[in-house]
């Protein structure tokens, strides 16, 4: 038997503020259920796992030498827990009292559910959408893109991004955000972990989409609320992290969509998500290099 219900799983990479209200909101609803919190420290240079030994000394911190991204640490973390079902979290969150007890219930009351994404606010209090349709083509066109400014109510993006519905109200999605996921022990037995093949971005979208490809079912759960300070790691390194982001794009389109095709349109498909994707990428690191020059122009 497990000797926690949950296990809490969070990796950190040079964010000891952010870290630390995240672990903080934690020791406040230890109460809630029997869980225990595995801090994986990915090589930060900030103070942070000096921090977390100091200040929170019950938390289980293991100090990488290297920095493992998002799927490589909370695999670790995974392979190395003593919990039932986990819980992944972003170091930026912030748990909110009753959140961990409502997920569990929400989660154990569902046998045939693998994955529950609870509903998260932005620091200012407003509704972060956390829970998606698969990712395609062309909703991505429109998405954060010139053209998406041009249209900026095309039905694409609001499709994608499920704004037809206010998100008050449980439901099956196709995936929720890999900031705050419980994933139960029967679907971690069955297809494994995080494909390690993503360092990071797309790899909650790709646990999802073979959540649902081997029978269970993804849900979101509006009445366990977590607070997410989205991007607080990556906008150290914004350019690394816009590549990162379109290889894992890439891998998912080749992985699971392009595979779904007939074949006589793969070739065709394979070669406009690569054009696509480089094309879209050099964008955004054009536009934050752009932005950069205007910046030091100002000083």
């Amino acid at each position: 038997m497990p000797d926690f219900d949950l296990s809490i799983t969070i990796c950190s990479w040079n964010t000891l503020e952010d870290t630390r209200a995240c672990l903080a909101s934690l020791e406040a609803v230890r109460h809630e259920a029997n869980f225990e919190v595995i801090l994986i420290d990915n090589n930060s240079e900030d103070g942070s796992p000096d921090m977390v030994a100091a200040e929170f000394p019950w938390v289980t911190l293991h100090r990488m030498a290297k920095n493992l991204g998002f799927t490589g640490g909370h695999n670790f973390a995974l392979a190395n827990r003593n919990g039932r079902d986990a819980l992944l979290l972003n170091s930026d969150t912030v748990v909110h009292p009753g959140a961990i007890e409502t997920i569990m219930a929400f989660s154990n009351a569902r046998p045939v559910v693998g994955i529950v994404g609870p509903r998260l606010h932005n620091p200012d209090g407003s509704l972060q959408p956390s829970c998606r349709k698969f990712p395609n083509p062309v909703a991505a066109i429109f998405r954060n893109t010139p053209i998406g400014r041009l249209f900026p109510n095309n039905s694409f993006t609001k499709a994608y991004l499920m704004e037809d519905w206010d998100h008050k109200s449980e439901r099956e999605v196709d995936w929720v955000s890999g900031a705050a996921l419980l994933a139960k022990e029967e679907l971690i037995n069955k297809i494994g972990g995080l494909d390690p093949e993503y360092f990071m971005y797309c790899e909650d979208v790709d646990w999802c989409w073979r959540t649902w490809k081997a029978g269970m079912k993804v849900m979101y759960c509006p009445d366990a609320v977590i607070t997410h300070a989205v991007g607080h790691s990556t906008d150290k390194a914004p350019n690394r992290m816009i590549g990162r982001h379109h290889r894992s794009m890439l891998r998912f389109y080749k992985k699971n969509m392009i595979p779904e095709l007939p074949i006589v349109l793969r070739p065709l498909a394979l070669g406009a998500a690569y054009a696509f994707v480089g094309l879209r990428a050099g964008f955004f690191i054009a536009k934050n290099k752009r932005d950069d020059i205007v910046r030091k122009m100002r000083r």
